[in-house]
Protein backbone atom coordinates (compact mmCIF):
# COMPACT_ATOMS: atom_id res chain seq x y z
CA UNK A 1 0.00 0.00 0.00
CA UNK A 2 1.34 3.30 -0.73
CA UNK A 3 1.68 6.05 2.05
CA UNK A 4 0.16 8.60 -0.04
CA UNK A 5 -3.25 8.66 -0.22
CA UNK A 6 -5.37 9.19 -4.13
CA UNK A 7 -5.51 12.67 -4.95
CA UNK A 8 -8.33 13.75 -7.67
CA UNK A 9 -6.63 15.67 -10.60
CA UNK A 10 -8.29 18.48 -13.10
CA UNK A 11 -7.59 19.00 -16.83
CA UNK A 12 -8.66 22.32 -18.05
CA UNK A 13 -9.75 22.56 -21.91
CA UNK A 14 -10.95 26.03 -22.23
CA UNK A 15 -10.46 29.08 -24.86
CA UNK A 16 -8.73 32.35 -22.99
CA UNK A 17 -10.06 35.28 -23.53
CA UNK A 18 -7.84 35.91 -26.53
CA UNK A 19 -4.86 37.97 -26.08
CA UNK A 20 -7.22 40.22 -23.27
CA UNK A 21 -4.90 39.57 -19.84
CA UNK A 22 -7.26 41.22 -17.56
CA UNK A 23 -10.19 38.83 -18.89
CA UNK A 24 -8.08 35.82 -18.97
CA UNK A 25 -6.43 35.72 -15.57
CA UNK A 26 -10.45 36.57 -14.37
CA UNK A 27 -11.76 33.34 -16.45
CA UNK A 28 -8.88 31.53 -14.79
CA UNK A 29 -9.73 32.06 -11.37
CA UNK A 30 -12.99 31.14 -12.40
CA UNK A 31 -12.04 27.79 -13.37
CA UNK A 32 -9.38 27.27 -10.28
CA UNK A 33 -12.48 27.79 -8.16
CA UNK A 34 -14.79 25.41 -9.98
CA UNK A 35 -12.03 22.63 -9.94
CA UNK A 36 -11.65 23.16 -6.08
CA UNK A 37 -15.13 23.30 -5.26
CA UNK A 38 -15.41 19.60 -7.15
CA UNK A 39 -12.88 17.98 -5.19
CA UNK A 40 -9.52 18.61 -6.95
CA UNK A 41 -6.12 18.95 -5.51
CA UNK A 42 -4.30 20.11 -8.61
CA UNK A 43 -5.89 21.67 -11.93
CA UNK A 44 -3.60 21.93 -15.18
CA UNK A 45 -3.98 25.21 -17.82
CA UNK A 46 -2.87 24.43 -21.68
CA UNK A 47 0.27 26.16 -23.46
CA UNK A 48 0.84 29.95 -23.30
CA UNK A 49 -3.05 30.14 -22.03
CA UNK A 50 -2.22 33.26 -20.87
CA UNK A 51 -3.21 35.63 -22.93
CA UNK A 52 -3.32 32.74 -25.78
CA UNK A 53 -1.45 31.21 -28.58
CA UNK A 54 -0.20 33.12 -30.64
CA UNK A 55 -1.68 31.63 -33.90
CA UNK A 56 -1.00 34.83 -35.75
CA UNK A 57 2.41 33.53 -36.01
CA UNK A 58 1.22 30.39 -38.10
CA UNK A 59 -0.79 32.35 -40.32
CA UNK A 60 1.73 35.04 -41.67
CA UNK A 61 5.45 35.77 -42.71
CA UNK A 62 7.44 36.86 -39.70
CA UNK A 63 7.02 40.49 -41.00
CA UNK A 64 3.57 40.34 -41.73
CA UNK A 65 3.06 39.11 -37.78
CA UNK A 66 4.45 42.21 -36.24
CA UNK A 67 1.32 44.66 -36.27
CA UNK A 68 -0.33 42.27 -33.41
CA UNK A 69 2.92 41.96 -31.59
CA UNK A 70 2.26 45.17 -29.49
CA UNK A 71 -0.94 44.44 -27.81
CA UNK A 72 0.07 40.41 -27.64
CA UNK A 73 3.22 41.96 -25.50
CA UNK A 74 1.24 44.15 -23.62
CA UNK A 75 -0.85 41.16 -22.66
CA UNK A 76 1.75 38.91 -21.42
CA UNK A 77 1.99 38.06 -17.53
CA UNK A 78 5.03 39.86 -15.84
CA UNK A 79 6.22 37.94 -12.93
CA UNK A 80 5.46 39.29 -9.91
CA UNK A 81 3.13 41.50 -10.98
CA UNK A 82 -0.65 42.32 -10.51
CA UNK A 83 -1.47 39.30 -12.23
CA UNK A 84 0.43 36.50 -10.89
CA UNK A 85 -0.10 37.82 -7.85
CA UNK A 86 -4.03 37.70 -8.46
CA UNK A 87 -3.27 33.88 -9.86
CA UNK A 88 -1.54 33.48 -6.45
CA UNK A 89 -3.93 34.39 -4.75
CA UNK A 90 -6.71 31.98 -6.27
CA UNK A 91 -4.62 29.04 -5.57
CA UNK A 92 -4.22 30.22 -1.75
CA UNK A 93 -7.80 30.79 -1.30
CA UNK A 94 -9.14 27.74 -3.06
CA UNK A 95 -6.47 25.67 -1.47
CA UNK A 96 -5.14 23.80 -4.68
CA UNK A 97 -2.19 23.42 -6.79
CA UNK A 98 -2.17 25.41 -10.20
CA UNK A 99 0.26 24.80 -12.85
CA UNK A 100 -0.57 27.63 -15.55
CA UNK A 101 0.58 28.27 -18.89
CA UNK A 102 1.69 31.82 -19.89
CA UNK A 103 3.10 34.06 -21.85
CA UNK A 104 6.21 35.65 -20.04
CA UNK A 105 7.59 38.99 -20.53
CA UNK A 106 10.88 39.33 -19.03
CA UNK A 107 12.43 42.87 -19.84
CA UNK A 108 12.42 43.12 -23.82
CA UNK A 109 11.50 39.44 -24.28
CA UNK A 110 8.76 37.18 -24.30
CA UNK A 111 8.90 33.30 -23.30
CA UNK A 112 6.47 30.31 -22.97
CA UNK A 113 6.35 29.71 -19.59
CA UNK A 114 4.89 26.93 -17.06
CA UNK A 115 4.09 27.87 -13.16
CA UNK A 116 3.25 25.37 -10.41
CA UNK A 117 1.95 27.27 -8.15
CA UNK A 118 1.07 25.49 -4.27
CA UNK A 119 -1.96 25.68 -2.31
CA UNK A 120 -0.17 28.38 0.16
CA UNK A 121 0.32 30.61 -2.93
CA UNK A 122 3.85 29.89 -3.31
CA UNK A 123 5.51 29.08 -6.77
CA UNK A 124 6.98 26.06 -6.83
CA UNK A 125 8.04 25.86 -10.65
CA UNK A 126 8.78 29.01 -13.25
CA UNK A 127 9.66 27.46 -16.28
CA UNK A 128 10.03 28.58 -20.02
CA UNK A 129 10.11 25.98 -22.93
CA UNK A 130 13.37 25.17 -23.79
CA UNK A 131 12.94 25.50 -27.59
CA UNK A 132 9.62 27.26 -29.40
CA UNK A 133 8.86 25.08 -32.06
CA UNK A 134 8.97 26.79 -35.67
CA UNK A 135 7.23 29.53 -35.96
CA UNK A 136 6.82 30.03 -31.96
CA UNK A 137 10.28 31.33 -32.76
CA UNK A 138 9.75 34.65 -33.90
CA UNK A 139 7.51 35.36 -30.69
CA UNK A 140 9.41 33.76 -28.28
CA UNK A 141 12.81 33.41 -26.74
CA UNK A 142 14.71 30.15 -24.97
CA UNK A 143 14.66 28.38 -21.89
CA UNK A 144 17.69 26.73 -19.82
CA UNK A 145 18.32 23.43 -17.81
CA UNK A 146 17.28 25.40 -14.62
CA UNK A 147 13.51 24.50 -16.59
CA UNK A 148 13.47 20.99 -15.76
CA UNK A 149 12.45 20.66 -12.62
CA UNK A 150 10.18 18.25 -10.50
CA UNK A 151 9.16 19.31 -7.41
CA UNK A 152 8.31 17.25 -4.75
CA UNK A 153 4.77 18.20 -2.96
CA UNK A 154 2.36 16.68 -0.41
CA UNK A 155 0.30 15.00 -3.13
CA UNK A 156 3.45 14.19 -5.15
CA UNK A 157 6.20 14.73 -7.26
CA UNK A 158 4.93 17.17 -9.87
CA UNK A 159 6.50 18.73 -13.02
CA UNK A 160 5.95 20.21 -16.69
CA UNK A 161 6.68 20.07 -20.24
CA UNK A 162 5.35 22.73 -23.30
CA UNK A 163 3.93 21.43 -26.22
CA UNK A 164 6.51 19.49 -28.34
CA UNK A 165 9.24 19.73 -26.03
CA UNK A 166 7.31 15.67 -25.39
CA UNK A 167 8.90 14.68 -28.88
CA UNK A 168 12.59 15.88 -27.08
CA UNK A 169 13.56 12.44 -26.09
CA UNK A 170 16.70 14.21 -24.04
CA UNK A 171 14.23 16.34 -22.27
CA UNK A 172 11.64 13.83 -21.28
CA UNK A 173 14.55 11.22 -19.78
CA UNK A 174 15.80 14.50 -17.68
CA UNK A 175 12.18 14.59 -15.95
CA UNK A 176 11.79 10.78 -15.88
CA UNK A 177 14.63 10.81 -13.85
CA UNK A 178 13.47 12.93 -10.96
CA UNK A 179 10.54 10.48 -10.88
CA UNK A 180 7.72 12.61 -11.93
CA UNK A 181 4.40 11.31 -11.03
CA UNK A 182 1.69 14.04 -11.67
CA UNK A 183 2.87 15.23 -15.37
CA UNK A 184 1.19 18.70 -17.06
CA UNK A 185 1.59 18.65 -20.48
CA UNK A 186 0.61 21.47 -21.93
CA UNK A 187 -0.91 22.27 -25.53
CA UNK A 188 -2.60 24.64 -27.82
CA UNK A 189 -5.62 24.85 -29.32
CA UNK A 190 -4.89 21.83 -32.17
CA UNK A 191 -6.78 23.77 -34.51
CA UNK A 192 -4.05 24.84 -37.33
CA UNK A 193 -3.64 22.98 -40.14
CA UNK A 194 -6.11 20.32 -39.81
CA UNK A 195 -6.63 19.45 -43.64
CA UNK A 196 -2.57 19.96 -44.14
CA UNK A 197 -0.95 18.26 -40.82
CA UNK A 198 -1.47 15.14 -39.32
CA UNK A 199 1.60 15.80 -36.49
CA UNK A 200 -0.58 19.02 -35.46
CA UNK A 201 -4.36 17.14 -35.02
CA UNK A 202 -5.46 15.11 -31.75
CA UNK A 203 -4.57 12.02 -32.62
CA UNK A 204 -0.90 12.31 -32.56
CA UNK A 205 -1.01 14.63 -29.76
CA UNK A 206 -2.83 12.20 -27.84
CA UNK A 207 -0.16 9.34 -28.77
CA UNK A 208 2.82 11.70 -27.84
CA UNK A 209 0.77 12.39 -24.22
CA UNK A 210 -0.13 8.80 -24.05
CA UNK A 211 3.67 7.53 -24.54
CA UNK A 212 5.17 10.21 -21.87
CA UNK A 213 2.41 8.75 -19.38
CA UNK A 214 4.21 5.27 -20.37
CA UNK A 215 8.13 5.62 -20.85
CA UNK A 216 7.67 7.91 -17.19
CA UNK A 217 4.71 5.46 -15.61
CA UNK A 218 3.04 9.21 -14.15
CA UNK A 219 -0.14 11.11 -14.87
CA UNK A 220 -0.22 12.80 -17.42
CA UNK A 221 -2.55 15.52 -17.78
CA UNK A 222 -3.09 17.06 -21.65
CA UNK A 223 -4.33 20.59 -21.33
CA UNK A 224 -5.68 22.35 -24.81
CA UNK A 225 -7.35 25.69 -25.12
CA UNK A 226 -10.30 25.97 -28.15
CA UNK A 227 -9.96 28.51 -31.18
CA UNK A 228 -13.06 30.64 -30.92
CA UNK A 229 -14.68 31.64 -33.76
CA UNK A 230 -14.17 35.50 -32.96
CA UNK A 231 -10.43 34.88 -32.95
CA UNK A 232 -10.78 33.09 -36.27
CA UNK A 233 -12.66 35.81 -37.71
CA UNK A 234 -10.12 38.27 -36.51
CA UNK A 235 -6.89 36.37 -37.34
CA UNK A 236 -8.06 34.97 -41.06
CA UNK A 237 -8.56 37.59 -43.78
CA UNK A 238 -8.01 35.32 -46.52
CA UNK A 239 -9.43 32.03 -47.91
CA UNK A 240 -6.20 30.57 -48.04
CA UNK A 241 -5.88 31.77 -43.54
CA UNK A 242 -9.43 30.14 -43.30
CA UNK A 243 -8.23 26.98 -44.66
CA UNK A 244 -5.43 26.81 -41.98
CA UNK A 245 -7.16 27.95 -39.13
CA UNK A 246 -11.26 26.58 -37.50
CA UNK A 247 -12.79 27.09 -34.75
CA UNK A 248 -12.90 24.47 -32.01
CA UNK A 249 -9.70 22.36 -31.40
CA UNK A 250 -9.93 21.02 -27.71
CA UNK A 251 -8.77 17.91 -27.29
CA UNK A 252 -7.82 17.67 -23.41
CA UNK A 253 -7.33 14.27 -21.96
CA UNK A 254 -5.21 12.56 -18.56
CA UNK A 255 -3.14 9.28 -18.94
CA UNK A 256 -2.76 7.24 -16.45
CA UNK A 257 1.07 5.29 -15.79
CA UNK A 258 -0.34 2.36 -18.13
CA UNK A 259 -0.86 4.79 -20.88
CA UNK A 260 -4.73 4.59 -20.38
CA UNK A 261 -7.21 6.98 -21.09
CA UNK A 262 -9.40 7.66 -17.85
CA UNK A 263 -11.68 10.86 -19.17
CA UNK A 264 -14.61 10.38 -21.80
CA UNK A 265 -13.59 14.04 -23.96
CA UNK A 266 -14.81 16.98 -24.31
CA UNK A 267 -16.08 17.45 -27.62
CA UNK A 268 -13.57 20.01 -29.22
CA UNK A 269 -15.43 22.88 -29.77
CA UNK A 270 -16.84 22.91 -26.16
CA UNK A 271 -15.01 23.61 -22.93
CA UNK A 272 -15.03 21.97 -19.54
CA UNK A 273 -12.86 20.67 -16.85
CA UNK A 274 -11.73 16.57 -16.73
CA UNK A 275 -11.09 14.78 -13.67
CA UNK A 276 -9.42 11.53 -12.69
CA UNK A 277 -8.03 10.01 -9.72
CA UNK A 278 -4.49 9.19 -9.05
CA UNK A 279 -3.99 6.55 -7.27
CA UNK A 280 0.02 6.27 -6.41
CA UNK A 281 -0.21 2.31 -5.91
CA UNK A 282 -0.78 1.91 -9.70
CA UNK A 283 2.32 4.82 -10.38
CA UNK A 284 4.69 1.76 -8.54
CA UNK A 285 2.50 -1.31 -10.29
CA UNK A 286 3.85 0.32 -13.69
CA UNK A 287 7.49 1.17 -11.92
CA UNK A 288 7.77 -2.25 -11.44
CA UNK A 289 7.78 -3.28 -14.85
CA UNK A 290 9.70 -0.26 -16.43
CA UNK A 291 11.42 2.64 -14.74
CA UNK A 292 13.84 3.94 -17.22
CA UNK A 293 15.68 5.82 -15.11
CA UNK A 294 15.84 3.18 -12.41
CA UNK A 295 16.37 -0.65 -12.65
CA UNK A 296 15.20 -0.38 -16.00
CA UNK A 297 18.11 1.48 -16.94
CA UNK A 298 21.52 0.98 -18.35
CA UNK A 299 23.74 3.73 -17.15
CA UNK A 300 27.03 1.86 -18.50
CA UNK A 301 25.73 1.80 -21.96
CA UNK A 302 24.01 5.16 -22.16
CA UNK A 303 23.71 8.27 -20.25
CA UNK A 304 22.24 11.77 -20.26
CA UNK A 305 24.11 14.72 -19.69
CA UNK A 306 22.59 17.86 -18.27
CA UNK A 307 23.53 21.59 -18.21
CA UNK A 308 21.45 22.92 -15.05
CA UNK A 309 23.04 25.89 -15.04
CA UNK A 310 21.15 29.07 -15.32
CA UNK A 311 22.06 30.79 -19.00
CA UNK A 312 23.36 33.90 -17.83
CA UNK A 313 23.77 36.42 -20.59
CA UNK A 314 25.96 38.66 -18.67
CA UNK A 315 28.67 36.75 -16.01
CA UNK A 316 31.20 38.73 -13.58
CA UNK A 317 34.65 38.27 -15.33
CA UNK A 318 35.82 36.44 -11.90
CA UNK A 319 32.65 34.50 -11.97
CA UNK A 320 33.76 32.94 -14.85
CA UNK A 321 34.77 28.87 -14.29
CA UNK A 322 32.84 28.57 -11.65
CA UNK A 323 30.00 26.59 -12.65
CA UNK A 324 27.96 30.20 -12.04
CA UNK A 325 28.51 30.68 -16.17
CA UNK A 326 27.66 27.56 -17.39
CA UNK A 327 31.19 26.81 -18.49
CA UNK A 328 32.12 23.16 -18.66
CA UNK A 329 33.72 22.06 -15.10
CA UNK A 330 35.46 19.02 -16.22
CA UNK A 331 38.84 20.36 -15.43
CA UNK A 332 41.17 18.78 -12.74
CA UNK A 333 41.67 20.24 -10.02
CA UNK A 334 44.42 23.18 -9.58
CA UNK A 335 43.94 23.66 -13.50
CA UNK A 336 41.77 26.16 -15.02
CA UNK A 337 38.51 25.99 -16.96
CA UNK A 338 38.20 25.41 -20.53
CA UNK A 339 35.81 28.66 -20.78
CA UNK A 340 38.75 30.55 -21.37
CA UNK A 341 38.08 33.74 -19.00
CA UNK A 342 39.84 37.05 -19.88
CA UNK A 343 40.44 37.52 -15.79
CA UNK A 344 42.66 33.72 -15.89
CA UNK A 345 44.16 35.10 -19.25
CA UNK A 346 45.10 38.66 -17.23
CA UNK A 347 46.80 36.70 -14.18
CA UNK A 348 49.19 34.49 -16.88
CA UNK A 349 50.29 37.86 -18.59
Amino acid sequence: MNEKPNVKVACVQAAPVYFDLEKTVEKGIRLIAEAARNGARFVAFPEVWIPGYPLFAWLNAPIGSLPHMPAYRDNALVGGGEHDLALRRAAREHGIYVCMGYAERSGGSLYMGQMIVSPEGEPLVARRKLKPTLAERSVFGEGDGTHLKVVETEIGRLGALNCWEHLQPLLKYAMYAQNEQIHTAGWPCLALYREQSYALGRDATWAVSQTYALEGQCYVLASTMNATPEVVAALCDSPEKKAWLAPGGGASMIFGPDGAPLCTPIPHDQEGLLYAEVDFDAIGVAKTAADPAGHYARPDVARLLLNTAPALRVVPMDGCGSGECGCPRDHEEGEESRCGSAAAESERT
